[in-house]
Order: structure tokens, then C-alpha cells, then sequence
């Protein structure tokens, strides 16, 4: 079996469920834009986010789920293909999972408006509810994910990013998306608990492991859907490439940074970068700070009896870190 289906064993049900609400949350009274949410849907992803909103309730909840943890998991759902959306115009992307992106297939204009619909549908299906606790972890979700994309854009211009400024950066770009997904689990069964802090911190700390997992991934030849070295191309300071220049006599050092400026459309200049930074141990930093973070976070899931979704949560947190796309 493979291991998402492993995971999602626990919550097949609720995830079937789930699926039909979600198709329903998307609908409107345009043909249009009908047509362009049937074409996202039906090439959608591993569904991870829901995922972790029905495995983090059931877990606190004695194995139930309630009305909240479904829109919960709709809410997340539709920020996030929102959020996808939109980033796919901003990195002039044509492709997603292997199609075209709705940018390509029906132009910019019309994907921003689609962003937008399915932002404001994601806040809506927290308002129809009534369910404002909800409102409030997506939307501080949110406004860190496009404060985040702007710091970086901040940064990529001088690239004076520190190790500190990257974490807050993906902090804020990738981890806060997936500690809300982990807190409004938690907070649709168990409201105004202790446990909506901890598994949001959980989520970030699970968030924090992807996003560098992902950057490795540009120094590698795993088959992932991106070019290798498309984050130099893209003048992205990622934590092997910050360790490499923080680690680096002052020569080297301006070698990278020029080459990150000035040749970064260079394929064998951007080889050459890669084969440093792995010479220059930023790899073999990065995969310990990313374990390091894999290990807190099963710590708070060692906090727990076991049941079948914690074993599923444990399932997912080694995921982040063993995928190879």
C-alpha cells in the first residue's frame, strides 16, 4: 500500500465525505468559473491539508469528527488552490502537477479572478457557519503567507538573507498554512483549548520541515516536476545556499553572490554553484535542521496515547521528510 494511502486509511471515510462538501463549496453561478473549479479539482493533489485536519480532530476527539472539522477542512482546501493559483501567475508557471496551469490554459486576468473567487469563497464558508474562531486562523494564515512571499522578494533583491530571515520566510510562506490546518482540526472539535496552540505549533513545525525537504529537492535529480537548480535561476536563498555563504572565505563568497546575480541563467554556472554548496557541507546542514525539526514535532505526538491517528500523524511527519517529490 502506498504510504498516502496509509495515511489517509483512518479518515477514508470522512476524506470521501469531504471531497462531495468540497466540490459543493466551490460551485457558482457562473459557467464559467464552474468550468475552470471542475478542471482544478479533478487534478487535484494528495490532499494533505485536509488530511491533517481530520487526522489532528479525530485524534483529540476520541475518533469522531463534527460538522466544524468538515468546514474546517473546506476552508483550508480553498485557500490553498487559491493560494496555488495565484502563485502560478506571479511564477509565470504553465504547468501544475504535470497539466497546464489555469493561467495557461485561460490567461492571467482570468486566474487572478479565480484566486480571488476561491479566497473569498474559503472566508465565506467560515462566516455562513458562524464559525469565527475558524475565520480568524485562516486569516491570519493568510495575510503571514503574502507577507512572507513579499519579504522574500525583499530580500532576493540584495540577498542578505540570514538563517534567521529564511525561517521566519518559510515561517511565514508554508508552515503557518499547515499550523492552521493542525489548529482548526483541533479547534473544531476542542474550542478554546490548550491543544489549538499545540497543534499549531505541530503543523508549523511539520510546515518547517517541508519547505526545507523542498529546497533540497534543488540540488537533487528526484524526477519532482522542477528543474534542478530552478531556485538559483529564481536568485531563492535557500538554507543550503545560505550555510554555503556563511561558511565561505570572503572570495568564494563573491563568487556565489555573482553568480547568483549575475549568471544565474548560466546552466553551467548554476552546476557549478550546486556543486559547491553540496561540497561546502550545505546540504548535509540543511536534512539536520530538518530533522530536527521532524523530531519536535513527533515529540508533541508523543504526548498522546496511541490510536490509529496518531499512528497516521507519525506516517505523515516521516513523509514530509522520506518523499521524493
Amino acid at each position: 500500500m502506498k504510504i498516502t494511502a496509509q495515511i489517509r486509511e483512518p479518515i477514508e471515510r470522512e476524506m470521501e465525505l469531504f471531497e462531495a462538501k468540497f466540490r459543493e463549496s466551490m460551485s457558482s453561478k457562473v459557467a464559467l468559473f464552474n468550468r475552470i473549479t471542475y478542471y482544478i479539482v479533478n487534478r487535484k493533489g494528495k490532499q494533505m491539508r485536509p488530511m491533517f485536519v481530520f487526522l489532528t480532530a479525530k485524534l483529540l476527539n476520541n475518533g469522531e469528527v463534527n460538522e466544524r472539522t468538515y468546514t474546517g477542512a473546506s476552508i483550508i482546501e480553498l485557500i490553498h488552490t487559491a493560494s496555488l493559483v495565484h502563485d502560478d501567475v506571479v511564477d509565470d508557471s504553465y504547468k501544475r502537477r504535470g497539466f497546464f496551469s489555469v493561467n495557461a490554459l485561460w490567461k492571467n486576468k482570468i486566474a487572478v479572478l479565480v484566486g480571488d473567487f476561491l479566497f473569498s469563497k474559503g472566508l465565506l464558508t467560515a462566516l455562513d457557519k458562524k464559525d469565527y474562531d475558524l475565520l480568524h486562523i485562516i486569516s491570519e494564515s493568510v495575510r503571514a503567507m503574502s507577507e512572507g512571499e513579499l519579504l522574500q522578494i525583499e530580500k532576493a533583491r540584495k540577498l542578505d538573507i540570514t538563517e534567521e530571515i529564511y525561517y521566519e520566510i518559510i515561517r511565514q510562506k508554508t508552515a503557518r498554512l499547515i499550523a492552521s490546518c493542525c489548529s482548526m482540526g483541533a479547534a473544531s472539535v476542542k474550542p478554546n483549548s490548550e491543544e489549538v496552540e499545540k497543534f499549531r505549533k505541530f503543523g508549523e513545525l511539520c510546515g518547517m520541515a517541508f519547505q526545507i525537504k523542498d529546497d533540497l529537492f534543488d540540488y537533487g535529480n528526484q524526477r519532482i516536476g522542477k528543474p534542478t537548480g530552478i531556485d538559483i535561476k529564481e536568485q531563492k536563498m535557500t538554507l543550503p545556499l545560505i550555510y554555503a555563504l556563511n561558511n565561505s572565505p570572503q572570495e568564494k563568497k563573491r563568487w556565489l553572490i555573482n553568480s547568483i546575480k549575475n549568471h544565474n541563467t548560466d546552466k553551467k554556472r548554476v552546476k557549478e554553484v550546486i556543486a559547491y554548496v553540496k561540497q561546502a557541507k550545505g546540504l548535509d546542514y540543511a536534512v539536520e535542521k530538518m530533522l530536527s525539526f521532524k523530531d519536535e514535532a513527533l515529540d508533541i505526538l508523543g504526548e498522546y496515547p496511541d490510536s490509529p491517528y496518531k499512528d497516521s500523524l507519525i506516517l505523515m511527519v516521516n513523509y514530509v521528510v522520506d518523499r521524493e517529490k
